[in-house]
């Protein structure tokens, strides 16, 4: 069985990296985009966009910080229409050499003194894009009446009593 390859794969060995930290900015390119949004269930990536910076954490760890901006064409669950956006997550990873597997802390391991931080990029937009996009303006009415206005003024239960007659 062969390993799989990740979609958008940069690999940063971590003995490269020094005290101070390595900034590292990573783009990807269009067949890395197609790939993207069939793994994250898009109709389009048009481009991804990636500042980290890796610094060293916890004896032999490392801390990945940064930003990611992505161009993305997703489906609105109101109206089903495709409609693109810019959307930008924070990301803030750690990595050790060894995890406990029984460990609450999400902490990932140092695979072959490799941290992939494009596979950090994937991972984070699948996490964090919207499950439940909308298109800009778009609102969710249900029923017969959504559309009708609802009366602004409170009306008391016992009024309703009262007029019945049965207060």
């Amino acid at each position: 069985m062969m390993p799989q390859v990740p979609e958008f794969s940069r690999p940063i060995e971590v003995a490269r990296v020094g005290p101070q930290g390595s900034t590292e900015s990573i783009t990807a390119d269009a067949k890395e985009c197609v790939a993207l949004a069939a793994r994250l269930q898009l109709p389009a990536v048009h481009a991804v966009r990636a500042k980290l910076h890796m610094k060293p954490w916890r004896g032999g760890g490392f801390k990945v910080k940064g930003e990611v901006k992505a161009d993305i064409t997703q489906v609105s669950v109101v109206s089903l229409e495709e409609f693109r956006s810019d959307v930008t997550f924070d990301v803030e990873r750690y990595f050790l050499p060894h995890v406990n597997a029984e460990s609450d802390e999400e902490i990932d391991a140092i695979s072959d003194g490799i941290i992939d931080i494009g596979e950090v990029v994937a991972e984070t937009m699948g996490i964090e894009l919207d499950p439940y996009p909308r298109k800009p303006g778009e609102s969710f009415q249900s029923g017969p009446d959504a559309e009708e206005e609802r009366p602004t003024a409170k009306i008391s239960p016992f009024a309703i009593l009262k007029k019945n007659g049965d207060a």
